[in-house]
């Protein structure tokens, strides 16, 4: 379910308050320093749990520089995604059409039209996002310009018997008279 209002307000304001301090990170940690974290090929980007329930999970990604979580969704979830530490670059997108429902449509019909929401850099202390399942760019990629700690909280979480899996996307201009818009390609699902 979507917060209400208010309650969204309240978790965004607590959350543009946090620090790395609070969730025991530092800038001085070695894993931030650029010039020690000199990553060759593809970046392993990490993760640890906070907290998970059934109604909510709490997680720190660990992106080093140049890492990319490649264009994802969170189907049926509001996210709350506070960059902590470093500095990322975020491209989303949202359905032109959101009722149109791909599994409805034969596999090899899997191009949607899509909607660009942001395309810009983030840098901490920055203030929270708020991903809706319908809104606010919940189909997004992140490129870590330097080496990145952002907070996640996932209403409610990922499970894949309730169907809120993953979905990866490549994005298509859909042409140069309409460069917002763009056709979005299922390429998996996890």
């Amino acid at each position: 379910t979507v917060p209400a209002p208010p309650e969204v307000a309240l978790l965004r304001a607590m959350l543009d308050r946090m620090r790395p301090e609070d969730v025991g990170l530092s800038p001085d940690m070695r894993f931030f320093r650029t010039r020690d974290n000199a990553a060759q090929g593809n970046p392993t980007i990490t993760h640890t749990t906070i907290y998970k329930s059934d109604n909510f999970s709490m997680v720190i990604l660990f992106l080093p520089q140049n890492a990319v979580i490649p264009l994802h969704n969170h189907p049926g979830m509001t996210v709350f995604s506070k960059p902590l530490i470093g500095s990322m670059h975020i491209k989303s997108y949202d359905w032109a059409d959101p009722d149109d429902d791909p599994a409805a449509s034969s596999p090899d019909d899997q191009l949607r039209l899509a909607e660009l929401v942001v395309d810009d850099l983030f840098t901490a202390p920055c203030n929270t996002s708020v991903l809706y399942p319908t809104a606010g760019g919940n189909m997004h990629r992140f490129t870590a310009i330097a080496p990145c700690a952002i907070l996640d909280i996932l209403g409610p979480p990922y499970s894949i018997e309730e169907d809120r899996d993953c979905t990866y996307y490549a994005d298509v201009p859909y042409s140069s008279q309409h460069p917002s818009k763009f056709l979005a390609i299922l390429i998996s699902e996890i």
